[in-house]
């Protein structure tokens, strides 16, 4: 497949043409490229904007600045075309501050409309018979120069994005389900940031098997874990680079005395062994008399009643999607049926004040909620 050449932005002059250009658009394909599996927090490494008849790929290395783009953005009048965008808007609150607004995501689209594959080579193969290579899906973005090989990868993943829109906003139509999609849409445009800052007293409790250790080897799990984290930032690598969960559950088990000792641990290779070896077993031999951990404090828990209303939502939520064909978030969110199963609405005026629902799931599902909540 012949692609027509892009356009790669790599310094300010040249950004404030491209988005000269961009303005002048009532749409536009985006996608992003980040390096999260090569970097400490992750960051941008490339801006991918389709407009029609253009391909642009802006390098945020070299564009430190991309204003502008933030006010598109958070235009509720310009349409952004995204395929699986909640990553990607993530990626833009966090990194920019940016708001998105108006959004149409074509991996929604295909999953209301029932398909069963729908990552976006699935479905550019499935609708238009393109194949896409994935040779290049797990590249560090941030590593320059990128090869021209890469720079087409990423040039493919909003190439056709507009066109993908429109052939789904005809079967969203022809479906009945431009309304709904349209509530979904703007649903994901609602993201969540994380805490992405390391907690030294209870981030390691999230580590598989940590609450299966003794109290002693919890102790040494938390000074790996504040170890691992300490030189994961320092060499600005991400947790798993430094050491797997699993070895750090090891360590903790086994507590190794000896660099030997060190090597029979799963996944300390030979290169780990050396660059970390000594100051791992100091970290062991400190923590084998540190006090213990305080346990992570336990999130409330929702009444009784409230959690026998949300089963109750959970299996019509499923069976409906079932007959539907479509996965059961398609139907209405589990923030949705917690959110019902806590306030326990008792008519439809009710039932339209939680905010988790929408207007177009309020009229389709209002009737079919308040009858299972009914039911004892």
């Amino acid at each position: 497949m012949k692609l027509p050449s892009h356009k790669l932005i790599t310094t300010q002059s040249d950004w404030q043409l491209c988005l000269e250009e961009l303005q002048a658009e009532s749409r536009l394909a985006i996608d992003l490229e980040a390096n999260s599996m090569y970097a400490y927090r992750e960051e941008i490494c490339l801006i991918q904007i389709t407009i029609p008849g253009k391909d642009y790929i802006i390098d945020p290395l070299g564009v430190p600045d991309p204003g502008g783009l933030g006010a598109i953005i958070q235009d509720p009048t310009v349409e952004k075309v995204f395929h699986a965008a909640e990553y990607d808007l993530m990626l833009l609150k966090r990194q920019f501050g940016w708001q998105l607004h108006n959004l149409f995501d074509t991996m929604w689209a295909a999953r209301i409309l029932g398909y069963q594959r729908y990552g976006l080579a699935s479905m550019l193969e499935t609708v238009f018979g393109i194949q896409l290579d994935k040779k290049y899906q797990k590249s560090n973005w941030c590593r320059r120069p990128l090869s021209p090989e890469q720079l087409v990868y990423a040039q493919l993943d909003t190439h056709h994005l507009l066109q993908l829109r429109d052939h789904l906003e005809k079967e969203l139509e022809a479906a009945g389900r431009l309304e709904e999609a349209a509530e979904t849409f703007a649903d994901q445009t609602h993201v969540k940031l994380s805490n992405n800052t390391f907690d030294p007293d209870y981030d390691f409790w999230s580590v598989s098997g940590a609450y299966d250790l003794t109290r002693q080897q919890q102790a040494v799990l938390k000074a790996l874990a504040i170890y691992r984290d300490r030189e994961a930032h320092a060499r600005n690598r991400p947790l798993f680079k430094i050491f797997h969960d699993k070895t750090l559950i090891e360590l903790a088990q086994t507590t190794p005395s000896s660099i030997s000792a060190l090597r029979d641990v799963y996944g300390m290779s030979a290169g780990q062994t050396r660059r970390y070896g000594r100051q791992l077993l100091n970290t062991i031999a400190e923590a084998l008399n540190a006090p213990y951990p305080p346990f992570p404090p336990r999130p409330e828990r929702p009444p009784e009643a409230a959690m026998h209303r949300f089963d109750k939502l959970h299996t019509w939520r499923k069976n409906k999607a079932s007959k539907r064909g479509v996965e059961s978030d398609v139907i209405i969110s589990k923030d949705a049926l917690w959110a019902i199963a806590l306030k326990n609405p008792q008519d439809e005026a009710e039932l339209a004040q939680i905010k988790e629902i929408g207007p177009w799931r309020h009229k389709t599902y209002a009737k079919d909620i308040l009858a299972v909540l009914r039911k004892r």
